[in-house]
């Protein structure tokens, strides 16, 4: 999460739709804007984001009155994508979790934001041919909003991880504004280990002893790319190791395999999956935030959740654009 002195989106409201543990929130709080009402169905999720904000989410939003959403300037969404994973069935709109994106449309009829921010995996820009995301756009465009869009990868935004994700930025015609760029990317200095946790008592409990362990690459070069040292058993999914002086492979909330959700990584020259506080780090969380789950909850929220920094650095192009 980067330290933003300055406060551009101070005086603005925003709501937290599909909220999960809070990025979005983070990100535009950062920036001085307030939110005034959240939404999020997983119970895990409500608990950690209760415990961080000391605000528990609304329930079910296909359920809630758009009327009695309060007022707001930002809509954030980060809807769910399990519709538009390249790892799910790519059912999309068909799919029942597709449709959640017409509850936040309705939401926007209703309370006509002057902004739109939304978030989802790469594969959408692309699902059934463009066909999914062309409904978002001519949706947002009959609700009177320009629509922008780009796949970022939150390597190019300091955080060592290959994330890439699709963001959405709809601005409401009747907004003065000057023209929006998506930031640009920005030199990677930092790598896996140096998001590391430090306390051996910690993550002790992580490493994993395999004599079927195959290091097929040394461990002397730092890259910007992921890099894969070897691997256990047949090396499939949740079966490669990496180097800590390269880019984390994408965390994710699903998946198998003696290094599930994070991937192995080659740390004192043994083998182990990240801890949570890892995977947090790992996605632009603070320091101070807490987890009070599961391990098992905490790589799910942290694999589905959205990375601070990139969020960060599009909020700070989207508060030029309004200046």
């Amino acid at each position: 999460m980067i330290q933003i002195i300055t406060k551009p989106l101070d005086n603005l409201t925003f709501i937290d739709l599909f909220a999960g543990i809070g990025g979005f929130r983070l990100a535009l709080s950062s920036l001085g804007a307030k939110c005034v009402y959240s939404n999020e169905w997983d119970k895990y999720s409500k608990q950690t984001y209760f415990a961080n904000f000391g605000e528990m989410p609304d329930d079910d939003i296909t359920k809630v009155d758009e009327k009695l959403i309060p007022n707001h300037d930002i809509l954030c969404a980060g809807f769910p994508c399990q519709a538009f994973s390249i790892s799910g069935k790519k059912l999309g709109f068909t799919d029942s979790r597709g449709t959640l994106f017409f509850d936040v449309a309705r939401i926007i009829k209703e309370k006509n934001p002057k902004i739109v921010f939304m978030e989802n995996v790469k594969n959408f820009a692309t699902h059934d041919g463009g066909r999914t995301l062309e409904v978002v756009r001519n949706t947002l465009f009959e609700l009177g909003y320009s629509f922008d869009y780009k796949v970022l990868n939150a390597a190019n935004y300091g955080i060592p991880q290959k994330r890439e994700r699709i963001y959405m930025v709809a601005f409401r015609n009747d907004i003065l504004k000057s023209e929006f760029n998506f930031p640009n990317p920005i030199p990677l200095t930092k790598y896996v280990n140096d998001f590391l946790v430090n306390d051996e008592n910690i993550v002790s409990g992580l490493y994993v002893d395999r004599p079927d362990l195959v290091l097929t690459k040394e461990d002397n070069v730092f890259g910007n790319k992921p890099i894969r040292l070897g691997m256990v058993n047949k090396g499939g999914q949740g079966e490669r190791v990496y180097s800590t002086k390269g880019v984390a492979i994408t965390l994710s909330a699903n998946g198998g395999g003696v290094f599930a959700k994070t991937g192995g990584y080659y740390i004192n020259n043994k083998t182990r999956k990240l801890h949570p506080v890892e995977c947090a780090n790992l996605m632009g969380y603070p320091k101070n935030y807490k987890i009070v789950v599961s391990n098992s909850q905490a790589y799910k929220q942290f694999g589905n959740s959205v990375v601070v920094d990139v969020l960060q650095y599009i909020a700070l192009e989207i508060a030029k654009a309004i200046k």
